[in-house]
């Protein structure tokens, strides 16, 4: 009975989760200009989409900043992973616990604080700043992901390479980066599923004359929800599923 229970609990939590996005899907297949009645199955609304200019703007936008933001938060979040795994220096363990309260904290406080920073720093709400808050809100999870990985290697082959001559640069590119990959993928593959979706930070974050997607399809839901937006959100809740799933595997692969 126990298990059952469990079991029940945990059926019912997923459904209420999922539900909502599997009824999202459907309608957007639905001919019916209108999503609460259902009239018919059609792919006209896919067609629509692609076919609207200032969506594809925010969607190029939104794809350009993911891009961006992950690639150079992998970079530098591998970087500071090897760093807290390969030296000791003075506030070490507090700067790494400083990494896990930035992931904890809630999305509109780092909106706002950002904002306020940008501003005191002169700068003009845009590409740029955005960029900037997307790249400090993933660098904490690539950092996480590759260190996890890293804590677990035998310390032993980092002093073996330095005994057979290895520089820092050669036992870095030749020995850690091919044993750190599988976790580097994945903290990017993660870091472009935050930035991508992302709607808090990126509100505070960003000018008017640079719309990125979640922030477009917010502001067309507050007059109706249009069918292509069902679409819409049907195909960046596949790209998210696709990306995560493939950091899980990679993850699960290595931990093997």
């Amino acid at each position: 009975m126990k298990k059952f229970f469990k079991f029940s609990y945990v059926t019912i939590v997923y459904l209420f989760l999922y539900i909502p996005i599997l009824i999202l899907i459907i309608y957007s297949f639905n001919s019916s200009r209108f999503s609460t009645n259902w009239q018919g199955f059609t792919l006209s609304w896919y067609g629509v989409l692609f076919n609207d200019g200032p969506l594809m703007e925010a969607l190029k936008n939104s794809l350009l900043i993911a891009i961006s933001s992950s690639t150079i938060a992998t970079i530098l979040g591998t970087l500071g992973a090897f760093a807290f795994y390969r030296y000791r220096f003075v506030g070490r363990k507090v700067i790494y616990s400083f990494i896990y309260i930035l992931m904890m904290s809630p999305d509109i406080v780092m909106g706002i604080s950002l904002l306020m920073f940008f501003i005191m720093l002169g700068l003009t709400t845009g590409a740029g700043t955005l960029l900037l808050a997307h790249i400090t809100f993933c660098l904490p999870f690539v950092v996480v992901t590759v260190y996890a990985r890293i804590s677990g290697f035998d310390r032993n082959i980092i002093d073996v390479a330095k005994d057979l001559g290895a520089t820092e640069l050669q036992m870095f590119r030749h020995i850690m980066m091919p044993m750190l990959m599988p976790a580097i993928i994945a903290g990017w593959l993660l870091s472009f599923t935050l930035s991508l979706d992302d709607v808090v930070v990126s509100f505070f974050t960003t000018g008017p004359s640079f719309e990125v997607l979640p922030l477009k399809i917010y502001s067309m839901v507050r007059i109706g929800i249009k069918p292509e937006i069902n679409a819409l959100s049907a195909l960046m809740f596949l790209v998210s599923l696709i990306t995560v799933t493939i950091s899980h595997l990679m993850n699960a692969k290595e931990n093997r």
